[in-house]
């Protein structure tokens, strides 16, 4: 039997700047965007992976969600501490040059930390995608 990651969910808040970090800034393909104006469902991924993606929800849809813990969301969100991804990529020099343009044009997003080496064995970047997201991007 074999599993694989079919999507990943990522709250974003603004559609259309979080939609520009991961198209325009990494590169990915938009695969699905389902609804209209802030409720808007978008799946991108690597061009390379159609299998895997990534969907860009609306944080706090589900009408199980009670106005307070809509607050907390958001909160948490602009802290930027609500949930993160780690992606990876051969040439992390240039995917962090690529997204660091990106970020420093649309003044969406934020470059949290150039590719260094780590003391648990990797070497990484990372960013906050436009909607506070923590993006790590490891060399492969």
């Amino acid at each position: 039997m074999s599993v694989i990651i079919a999507a990943a969910f990522l709250p974003a808040d603004d559609p259309e700047k979080s939609l520009g970090f991961f198209r325009d800034a990494l590169g990915f393909e938009v695969r699905k965007d389902v609804g209209q104006g802030t409720m808007r469902w978008i799946t991108v991924g690597p061009p390379d992976q159609p299998q895997t993606g990534i969907v860009l929800h609306p944080p706090a849809a589900d009408p199980g969600v009670s106005d307070e813990e809509r607050r907390t969301i958001a909160v948490l969100m602009a802290k930027g501490v609500y949930t993160a991804l780690s992606l990876a990529t051969k040439d992390l020099q240039g995917t962090f040059d690529r997204a660091r343009a990106w970020v420093e044009k649309s003044g969406a997003g934020e470059v949290l930390q150039e590719p260094e080496d780590q003391p648990w064995g990797v070497r990484d970047c990372s960013f906050r995608d436009p909607a506070g997201n923590l993006v790590r991007i490891n060399q492969l």
